[in-house]
């Protein structure tokens, strides 16, 4: 095993050094310090002893408080100390032994690494035995609070040789510091006290599961898993069984390092600290005992509903909710006959297929949920086939607004149907409903990104409050005609407006099926775009040769199938990511985001798609202007895009990290904001700009 030498070393330095006891002065290097952390270079020997084949060091650091830094295996936003030992003279080999981590939050993830006075014990094995050692070395130090400063330290030690024996070679207090942490290196290997370790990785490399058994009775464990230097990992959920015998833990993976290798488990109990490779296990074990579920307080679900409510309402006046607008009015204007009591049917028929969309929304999120999937917010718009039908359904329905065909049905059925009274359409009602909510899930309104993420990261009855309450909201109008009828009766009686009107409506329609037939083309492809168009375009068609063929009707067909490809393709031109106010965005990696803070620089994350109208507002109003733009395009900032117009699950890890299931979704990083601050989903130029500022701000104060 790759890490046995590791631990030979660490068993030999700790034994060498409590071993040493004669007091003589410690070599040295001069302290260096900034005001997060303090750091020496030091070495248990003074001299080197005649046939010495190695020296013990040790990188001495002191972090004030609140003050961190990494571990070997940081996780996704960490760099862990690199010393450069290329200026030295007579070492051959040097090996860092890194004492057992302890977990902290940076930039919303879970990391490992010291806080307060740590020493890295340094194994320097001599090129030349016995002879003068000169030491010349870089030292690159990463340390975050509330920013993150790196910092570069040079040290310099001279070891001559000569004497016999270990009298006046040694001091006492550097090797019983350098061993004291040299004690907390892990041992590598299992032992009695820990026999087995076992790791399972499911198949979409989501979340990673250990068991672990042996004799040790844990009490405080904790799990520090590696899987190559930049995988990072959630927050573990850890349980304990057979009187503390078994651990059994499941870990999150929220991004997945290229070069991931198997499980390597370094496990903490108290003064225990094993690192072992874990077997591979076939199937995922299960838990030994059921989690227990927090309740939320009542209070809690009150106030979400509330915030649900007040997000569906909005909805009803966002852009991408146009076509529910266009549908309420055509609904209107067919009901000039009917009665008060018909149309507070007709309207509450309309409601329940609203709520009937969600709460089947939120049923089959429960049930997403429960076996594993990714479930967000307007996802269904990822699908190609979901796509296709839509655009189909509006393209028919503003063929049909436009007059290039009537659907009725059979004057026998229309007879049936009007004999039963109230019954009749009410079926058309609840599918309009059902419609217009299907339609509003690409946007997302303040208050609704809030609500989502309760809802995702509770349980069923979470996922029922927030539903309902979106639901309720987004039907408040259809409640409102019902309760007061009169607001339908009071439309202009039928006359020429209605054939206007109808005509903007199925404009409208248009639009939206030529931005989904664009949205397309981002997620299946022009290939698809063609052939979808196309049988629109045939079905349209059969539909309108029908009645008497005119010449206006054939062009309203033609139309209505070029209209959806030569607007794709003009907004396909507008979304290229290099814009003419110069900004550049570069492709979404989360594990750059920290290289660029460690480096002082700012980052801007826009998670956008193609089918969230929103987040086009957003660019358009606001990240495009001239006064963002610029701002993204300055020197010291790098302007990052995560396109999600297709399933990306490194996007959807990153956005469950901050408890978001929908977009839009922006966050700007800097040494001032390690950890993010995200923004609301209706961005301002204020905002944008305010955000920037307080990152760059901060790390010119830290600088200083």
């Amino acid at each position: 095993m790759g890490m046995v030498a590791p631990l030979r070393s660490a068993v030999a330095l700790v034994a060498l050094l409590l071993s040493m006891s004669l007091p003589a002065m410690s070599a040295s290097s001069d302290v260096a310090s900034s005001p997060a952390i303090e750091v020496a270079l030091v070495t248990a020997e003074n001299r080197i002893a005649p046939g010495a084949t190695s020296i013990s060091a040790g990188l001495d650091m002191s972090l004030s408080e609140g003050w961190k830094t990494y571990w070997r295996s940081p996780g996704e936003v960490g760099l862990p100390p690199e010393l450069d030992f290329t200026g030295s003279v007579n070492v051959a080999e040097v090996e860092i032994l890194w004492p057992a981590p302890h977990r902290f939050t940076a930039f919303g993830i879970q990391n490992f690494g010291y806080s307060g006075e740590v020493v890295l014990p340094i194994r320097i094995h001599l090129e030349r035995p016995g002879e003068a050692v000169n030491l010349r070395v870089e030292a690159d130090i990463l340390v975050c609070s509330e920013i993150c400063v790196p910092s570069s330290f040079a040290f310099a030690i001279d070891l001559p040789a000569g004497g016999s024996g270990t009298q006046g070679a040694i001091d006492r207090v550097s090797a019983a510091r350098i061993a004291t942490f040299a004690a907390l290196v892990p041992l590598v290997g299992p032992t009695a006290e820990i026999s087995d370790v076992a790791a399972f990785v499911n198949e979409d490399a989501r979340t990673l599961t250990i068991t672990a058994s042996g004799t040790h009775s844990f009490e405080t464990p904790d799990v520090f898993p590696e899987m190559g230097s930049f995988t990072a990992f959630g927050e573990p959920d850890i349980r304990l069984a057979g009187d503390g015998r078994g651990l059994w833990a499941q870990l999150p993976i929220l991004s997945l390092d290229p070069d991931a290798t198997a499980p390597v488990i370094t496990l903490t109990d108290g003064a225990l600290a094993r690192t072992i490779e874990a077997r591979a296990l076939e199937t995922s074990p299960p838990a030994p005992f059921a989690r227990q579920i927090d309740r939320r307080p009542i209070s809690a679900l009150v106030w979400i509903g509330l915030i649900s409510f007040l997000g569906g309402l909005i909805l009803n006046v966002m852009p991408c909710v146009l076509p529910v607008l266009s549908i309420k009015l055509a609904s209107v204007i067919t009901s000039g006959n009917k009665t008060g009591r018909e149309i507070r049917a007709s309207f509450l028929a309309s409601a329940v297929g609203v709520m009937a969309f969600m709460w089947v929304l939120a049923a089959a999120t429960f049930a997403l949920r429960q076996i594993g999937v990714t479930v967000g917010w307007g996802l269904q718009f990822q699908n190609p086939g979901f796509l296709a039908l839509m655009v189909g359904i509006l393209a028919v329905f503003a063929a049909n607004m436009l007059g290039l065909f009537e659907i009725s049905l059979p004057s026998r059925l229309q007879t049936r149907l009007a004999g039963s009274g109230a019954q009749r359409g009410y079926a058309g009602d609840i599918a309009t409903g059902a419609f217009a909510a299907m339609l509003a899930t690409p946007c997302s309104a303040p208050f609704l990104g809030t609500a989502i993420a309760f809802a995702l990261t509770g349980g069923i009855v979470d996922i029922g409050v927030v539903f309902t309450g979106l639901g309720l909201g987004l039907a408040t109008p259809y409640f409102a005609v019902a309760a007061y009828p009169r607001l339908a009766l009071m439309m202009p009686k039928p006359g020429r407006w209605m054939i206007v009107l109808k005509a903007v409506l199925g404009l409208l329609l248009l639009l939206t099926a030529a931005w989904l037939v664009w949205v397309l083309s981002g997620v299946a492809g022009p290939v698809s775009v063609l052939v979808t168009v196309g049988l629109i375009a045939a079905l349209i068609s059969l539909l309108a040769i029908r009645r008497v063929p005119s010449v206006a009707r054939w062009v309203g067909v033609a139309v209505l199938a070029v209209a959806p490809v030569i607007a794709a393709g003009q907004l396909a031109d507008q979304g290229s990511t290099k814009r003419d106010t110069g900004t550049e965005w570069a492709v979404f990696d989360r594990a750059a985001i920290a290289r660029h803070v460690s480096r002082g620089e700012v980052v801007f994350v826009d998670v956008t798609a193609d089918w969230c109208l929103t987040c086009q507002a957003n660019k358009l109003l606001v990240l495009d202007r001239d006064s963002v733009a610029e701002a993204l395009a300055a020197p010291g900032v790098t302007a990052m895009r995560a396109d999600w117009t297709r399933p990306d699950e490194q996007i959807s890890r990153y956005l469950a990290a901050f408890d978001r299931y929908g977009i839009p979704f922006n966050a700007v990083y800097g040494p001032g904001a390690p950890n993010g601050i995200a923004l609301p989903e209706l961005l301002s130029a204020e905002a944008v700009l305010e955000a920037l500022r307080e990152a760059e701000t901060s790390a010119v104060a830290a600088a200083n």
